[in-house]
């Protein structure tokens, strides 16, 4: 198995196939909008491939030279549970080592399934991702903040760079509206809303 980047019709073949049943709404993007970001330079899908079928996939949505977001993992469906998803986490550090990668996975206090939330924090945990000191709040999705990179970062830091992600794609107006870096457990949820909305 190998990991490679994705030709556009094989972007557009796994999103229909592995991230559309496995997000809901407001945690994908439209496929149009990855299209996009990938034509823009800013969004590498990689791909798991097992000779010329595709077992899963990490996409990464880049900021700033040497920090990105990890946008989607997700395994097939007849392939999970047998450590794709480990070895594609693995093999995305081997291919990106300059760069720290920011994860967001549901915090379990506010999943529709806390249990699984848990099993994914786990999982980032045994694949040797460090938890940061603050969550977010995006499009009304609570996501604890974790990373992966080989020495502890300062939280300061971790935040400018992941606001700098949203901020360098969204216009001020939807920023403001449906981007909360870090979350505040005080103030009022953000509604929740799919990824498109205007």
């Amino acid at each position: 198995m190998k990991l490679k980047l994705a030709a556009p019709e094989q972007v557009a073949m796994v999103y229909q196939r592995d991230l559309l049943p496995a997000f809901p709404p407001a945690e994908l993007k439209p496929l149009a909008n990855i299209q996009a970001m990938c034509r823009d330079g800013c969004y590498r899908p990689w791909c798991l491939f097992d000779g010329e079928e595709i077992a899963g996939e990490c996409f990464l949505w880049l900021g700033r030279p040497g920090w990105a977001l990890l946008d989607y993992l997700c395994v097939a469906e007849g392939r999970r549970n047998g450590g794709a998803g480990a070895w594609m986490l693995s093999e995305l550090c081997r291919e990106e080592p300059d760069t720290v990668i920011l994860v967001e996975s549901e915090a379990p206090v506010h999943a529709p399934d806390p249990e699984l939330a848990e099993r994914r924090l786990g999982f980032y945990a045994r694949c040797g991702l460090r938890t940061a000191g603050y969550d977010t709040d995006i499009f009304g999705a609570h996501y604890k903040t974790l990373y992966l990179w080989r020495e502890a970062l300062p939280d300061q830091r971790l935040m400018e760079e992941n606001r700098f992600i949203y901020q360098n794609r969204f216009p001020k107006e939807k920023y403001d509206r449906y981007v909360r870096i870090p979350r505040d457990p005080a103030a009022e949820p953000v509604p929740l809303v799919p990824w498109n909305e205007e």
